[in-house]
Formats: C-alpha cells, structure tokens, sequence
C-alpha cells in the first residue's frame, strides 16, 4: 500500500466546482488515484533501492580501494626496480671512471 494518500472525494468535489460533471469529476478522481496507487513508490520499496544503492556504493568502493592497493605494490616495485637499475648503472660508471684513470695514469 503506497505512503501516499489521495482523498478522492475532496478532488472530485474541487473538479465539480471547477465545472466538471459529477460523473467526470467521479472518473477523473479514480483514474488519477489509480495512476498513484501504481506509480508512487512505498516506504518499504524506497528503503529497499536505499539499501541496494549503499550496497552498490560500498561495492564500488572496495574494488576502488582493491584497485588502489594494487597500484600502490606497482608503484613499490617500479621504485626498488629503478633503484637497482641506478646503483648498477652507477657502479657501472665508476668502474669505466677507474678504469680510465688507471689506463691514463699507467701511459703518463
């Protein structure tokens, strides 16, 4: 039964003053309180989509907060990656360096 009340009798008297015949007024009342009855939402329905809407939500949030986590590790391992590369890279360098200075001090 929806939450919302229609008193038909006052409608149809307020059409009758209006200029509507008793029988249209009558007519008019019932298939507007009709159409209500089938298109408002009841309380129960509107706390159900409630509840389905803060469900949906905290789905998506999780997968947001999963998804999140996830590029965080990525970020973490493209970081140690990187530093391994430029440690190597850096002893790399040092080592030509030495070798250079070596090779140069053994020819003066």
């Amino acid at each position: 039964m929806p939450s919302f009340i229609l008193d038909t009798l006052a409608y149809a008297d307020t059409l009758k003053a209006g200029g509507f015949s008793p029988q249209q007024a009558e007519t008019q009342s019932r298939a507007l309180a009709e159409i209500l009855d089938r298109q408002m939402a009841t309380k129960a329905e509107t706390a159900e989509h409630q509840n389905n809407l803060r469900r949906d939500i905290r789905e998506s949030e999780l997968r947001l907060e999963a998804k999140i986590a996830e590029t965080n590790t990525r970020i973490a391992e493209s970081k140690a990656e990187l530093t391994r590369w430029v440690i190597g890279a850096g002893i790399l360098q040092t080592s030509i360096i030495v070798g250079v200075l070596l090779k140069v001090a053994k020819l003066v």
